[in-house]
């Protein structure tokens, strides 16, 4: 039988925060979480369209509670700004949905000097989690959900050229950022596990959905986005697996969950597998390193 939010008990007197929730997975994933009636703080680089977010998710579930937060996961300073807001607003943390991302822009570097991809799809959320990590180890159990992509099999981690200066590939840039976020769950895990901390790490990948990720692709594929809805799925079915993730009783930490149907594209949410260079221990333990330097946070020593 497949797990679906029905299966999942009330959320009541938890918290989560859900990064990009303003549109998308994001935002699928914060109103179910909502609905279910967790605490949900809606971390968005646009103030606006995160109040708008919000707004939204009150008049499907009125008596809901939602908070809007402003993060940037481009910049190192507005992620330390967050963390310390969010630490004086709130003690605990028992879900930290690193969600936000961007898919093959043009390229840019973040201020911090990072390719923007990396920048705001792993770097971001390495720093957040390990700022926000204190919080999360004493919350019972409570979990971190990396999202990942099939896009992890496209490239390996370039300690040579990480911020792909020399030459440009939105591609693999793109391909390396999604490896290295699920290669920090599992590493993340490892770390918890050796601390003695009952806290779980765990990863998700939404297949292929129809979501504002299209938006940077060539114009001749944006013209069949819309289609894909058709032959894929929705962004909320491609939030399943976060959810699964998130609130599913037989998640271990370590564990990485995806779509069950054509070859992981869509479908309902199980555990699904990941190429051999994200399992390798030795690579994931030198991006630790890595990462701790560039964004100046450690966590777990």
């Amino acid at each position: 039988m497949s797990w679906t939010l029905k299966q999942a008990p009330t959320q009541s007197g938890r918290i989560a925060v859900v990064t990009g929730a303003n549109i998308g997975l994001g935002y699928e994933t914060a109103l179910a979480l909502a609905g279910k009636g967790c605490t949900v703080v809606l971390a968005c680089r646009n103030a606006g369209k995160a109040e708008a977010a919000q707004a939204a998710i009150l008049a499907q579930h009125p008596k809901a509670r939602v908070e809007s937060m402003a993060l940037d996961l481009g910049s190192l300073r507005s992620v330390r700004a967050f963390a310390s807001a969010y630490k004086k607003r709130h003690a605990t943390l028992d879900l930290l949905i690193n969600n936000a991302g961007i898919m093959m822009p043009p390229f840019s570097l973040s201020e911090d000097g990072f390719e923007s991809q990396l920048a705001a799809n792993y770097l971001g959320h390495f720093a957040l989690t390990g700022l926000l990590l204190p919080l999360i180890v004493k919350t019972p159990e409570s979990r971190i959900v990396s999202l990942s992509s099939l896009a992890h099999k496209w490239s390996g981690i370039r300690f040579d050229d990480l911020h792909f200066t020399r030459r440009y590939d939105k591609r693999l840039a793109y391909g390396q950022s999604k490896l290295a976020c699920l290669m920090f769950a599992y590493e993340l895990q490892r770390r918890l596990t050796q601390a003695g901390s009952r806290t779980l790490s765990v990863a998700a990948h939404p297949g292929v959905s129809s979501t504002n990720l299209f938006q940077h692709l060539p114009k001749v594929v944006q013209l069949f986005a819309p289609l894909t809805e058709l032959i894929f799925q929705s962004a909320s079915g491609g939030a399943q697996p976060t959810l699964y993730a998130a609130l599913g009783d037989d998640i271990q930490g370590g564990d990485y969950c995806g779509p069950q149907a054509m070859g992981e594209m869509r479908g309902a949410p199980g555990k699904v597998g990941s190429s051999r260079r994200s399992r390798d221990e030795a690579v994931a333990a030198k991006l630790w390193g890595v990462s701790e330097e560039l964004t100046g946070v450690r966590f777990l020593d």
